[in-house]
């Protein structure tokens, strides 16, 4: 449909309506944006492994009776529920990243997409490393106690390693972080998500 553009300073109005042309993308931007996209496809899939990989870590650390379980410590209870609600939110975080990649396009407006990426992609980054700080102090006190890692070394090996999974899982989610960082930078500067 036509819509009359304003007269500006004593124009006259022509019988040719102005249509805008669609926006050019060349094929190097298209390719800069796919892999832009699948970039953070990747961090957000690495996030999600070691996030899920942590929770399962310290789901089963437990030696059975007589025998220290993860339960009993509120700060590997904390690196349980962090790990496993990171998880969660980027495995739908890859669904909509994938949906990007594929689709070239975001599954909520780009305003709402870039900054529920970005806000939500801060908040679960310090939920892992305030809950990987938690538990690291609380296995330094075992390791130094002595009663409970002389004694059950694999719970304290496999809290260890359940530790590190989710630090690796709150590097790659800050990475991507600083991706959506910049993504939002472009849209409050471009009105797009990405500088082209």
């Amino acid at each position: 449909m036509f819509s009359p553009q304003p007269l500006r300073n004593g124009e006259t109005p022509s019988p040719h309506p102005r249509i805008s042309a669609p926006h050019f993308h060349s094929t190097l931007s298209a390719q800069k944006l796919r892999r832009f996209n699948s970039l953070i496809l990747l961090l957000r899939l690495l996030a999600f492994c070691f996030s899920l990989s942590s929770s399962i870590f310290t789901l089963t650390n437990s030696g059975g009776p007589g025998s220290p379980s993860w339960r009993d410590f509120d700060a590997f209870r904390y690196v349980f529920a962090a790990n496993a609600i990171v998880a969660v939110y980027s495995l739908l975080e890859v669904t909509a990243s994938a949906w990007e990649v594929l689709k070239s396009a975001t599954i909520f407006p780009e305003v709402l997409q870039v900054w529920f990426d970005f806000g939500h992609d801060q908040i679960f980054a310090y939920l892992l490393l305030s809950a990987g700080s938690a538990a690291t102090a609380l296995a330094q006190t075992l390791r130094e106690g002595g009663d409970t890692c002389g004694s059950y070394s694999a719970f304290c090996l496999q809290s260890d390693i359940a530790i590190a999974l989710g630090f690796l899982g709150f590097l790659f989610l800050g990475f991507t972080s600083l991706l959506s960082g910049y993504r939002v930078v472009c849209f409050v500067i471009n009105g797009s998500r990405f500088h082209l």
